[in-house]
């Protein structure tokens, strides 16, 4: 009988185009079975907290908390320069300063709500919703600010909403790294062997795509919040890279990064080991 693998992966466009082939059997599953659900990112958080998935996705906030029982596997993961969420803001000139105002983030573990936390601390009350009510919620003004990620990065202008900062280029500005959003995350109960065999095989699926773009549309299409095609490949650009084939050294020291300021602020604990990365 094959070993079953509870898969969990996010609906957004660089997602559903790594994983395009293996959701679709187009690569060889090497001998495993992959039970599969797309889902938004807090939701893939939460139930990997819960132990719902042997692979998921994930925040590297949520990663960071669970460094003790799983481990980061090398493909997968969406890092780079000019991939953070932006802090957008309902009015014009206005800057978080006060609690009474109201920051919607995309869930409590998402990486988004870290980089707020990390560059306004103590700031607004911080509400989450889910992303993609983000938007809509400051349009009506139910909001002050909100942390914007994934396909509204290209379309708040059309919405007519204010640019606080970039939180990514914050990040970049003051670590030097690229800045790490979230990866593809193991069961370290699953054993090295297994584990590796699961890399191997969305490593060849994330191949198939980079070699064959256009092959993934239909089933980004399926999932997108964004139905434009050039929306979605531009996503597709911005997150899939050389760090999502493979993390490397740098990806290795941003992960590094991210633990030791998310320690420095109390977010993670002093005792928590740090991110492991299957090798």
């Amino acid at each position: 009988m094959s070993q079953v693998i509870r898969l969990g992966i996010s609906t957004c466009p660089n997602d559903t185009f790594a994983f395009h082939a293996l959701m679709n059997q187009l690569v060889d599953w090497r001998g495993l079975e992959f039970q599969i659900e797309l889902l938004d990112i807090q939701e893939l958080n939460e139930r990997l907290f819960r132990g719902e998935f042997d692979i998921a996705k994930a925040s590297f906030h949520a990663a960071l908390r669970l460094a003790d029982c799983m481990l980061v596997l090398p493909s997968g993961s969406a890092l780079g320069f000019g991939v953070g969420p932006l802090l957008l803001a309902a009015s014009p000139d206005t800057r978080p300063v006060s609690a009474e105002q109201v920051t919607l983030c995309p869930g409590e573990l998402t990486t988004a709500a870290l980089l707020f936390q990390l560059f306004y601390p103590h700031t607004t009350r911080i509400e989450h919703t889910l992303f993609s009510a983000i938007m809509p919620a400051l349009e009506e003004h139910r909001a002050d600010f909100g942390v914007c990620i994934h396909e509204g990065r290209f379309t708040w202008q059309a919405e007519g909403l204010t640019l606080v900062e970039d939180l990514g280029t914050r990040w970049e500005s003051e670590t030097h790294c690229p800045l790490p959003l979230g990866g593809i995350l193991g069961a370290t109960a699953l054993g090295h062997n297994l584990l590796s065999t699961v890399q191997a095989v969305i490593l060849d699926s994330l191949q198939h795509s980079l070699s064959n773009r256009a092959s993934a549309l239909p089933t980004m299409r399926k999932y997108a919040q964004e139905f434009d095609d050039g929306v979605m490949m531009q996503h597709v650009d911005l997150y899939v890279n050389d760090w999502t084939v493979d993390l490397g050294d740098i990806g290795h020291e941003s992960l590094r990064e991210l633990s030791r300021r998310a320690q420095s602020i109390g977010l993670i604990a002093q005792s928590m080991p740090a991110l492991r990365v299957l090798k």
